[in-house]
């Protein structure tokens, strides 16, 4: 089973990049959308359902802002947008798709990098999405959260980890919440787990030189509980063309 998680930022443009004839030399089961920054109406055939995959979306409100996706071959069972909470629905950041088996979610979780503004939203959907995580958890179904968390867990997930302590996706408040999310929610951050020592990133800023120069951050993770985890047997991230500011990150697992 393959599943990608990719930040589009834009759909549109991800399209005009050759993200489609890329995702169809991919074998995916399961694809997971980020920042698709388009409504229904902005949608063609092909964004909806790709050459054999079901197309399911949560877009946001806003025009041309946010909205999650998933492709998927099989079917689910259910699909639930949205996390209850009017605030966050509006902005399209949850997607999660049932089977029988498993659940795969897609979610963006809200930047704070523009301002103090921002981040008190970012704060506050963290807060409201961390007893939704552990009530997953507890559900007892395999489950794998895939994403954009706008957060790097540890130094060796951003290039310039010292000089971003104090900023917005390495604050100590946000590292924390995802320790505890791994530590003590018992989720698993399945790349790292592959890769316990590996210096790679999904994203880089499109200022200066950082794509060149691999100035980047990880803040792009497919999280899943323990047995889920422990059937990954490859991930990587794929940067040999560019679709977005993000990279897809791909994951193999083992069938159950």
């Amino acid at each position: 089973m393959r599943i990608i998680s990719v930040n589009l930022n834009g759909i549109r443009s991800a399209a005009s990049k050759g993200f489609y004839e890329w995702l169809k030399l991919q074998n995916a089961d399961i694809v997971c959308l980020q920042e698709l920054k388009a409504q229904a109406a902005d949608m063609t055939e092909e964004m909806l359902n790709p050459d054999g995959y079901h197309g399911y979306f949560h877009y946001a409100e806003k025009k041309g802002y946010s909205g999650v996706g998933i492709y998927c071959r099989q079917k689910p069972l259910q699909v639930i947008a949205g996390l209850g909470i009017t605030e966050f629905d509006a902005e399209g950041r949850y997607l999660c798709a049932d089977f029988e088996d498993f659940s795969a979610v897609s979610v963006y979780l809200p930047s704070g990098s523009s301002g103090d503004e921002r981040q008190a939203v970012k704060f506050k959907f963290m807060e409201a999405f961390l007893p939704h995580l552990k009530e997953l958890r507890a559900s007892g179904r395999e489950i794998v959260i895939c994403g954009d968390w706008n957060i790097a867990h540890r130094e060796i997930d951003l290039k310039n980890w010292r000089g971003n302590r104090k900023n917005s996706g390495f604050l100590p408040e946000e590292r924390a919440w995802l320790t505890e999310l791994f530590d003590k929610a018992g989720f698993v951050d399945v790349f790292r787990a592959i890769h316990p020592e590996l210096e790679a990133y999904t994203w880089w800023s499109n200022r200066g030189q950082a794509w060149a120069k691999n100035v980047g951050w990880r803040i792009d993770y497919q999280i899943a509980t323990p047995d889920l985890a422990q059937r990954a047997k490859a991930a990587s991230i794929y940067k040999d063309q560019r679709f977005s500011d993000h990279a897809p990150l791909i994951i193999d697992y083992k069938s159950a």
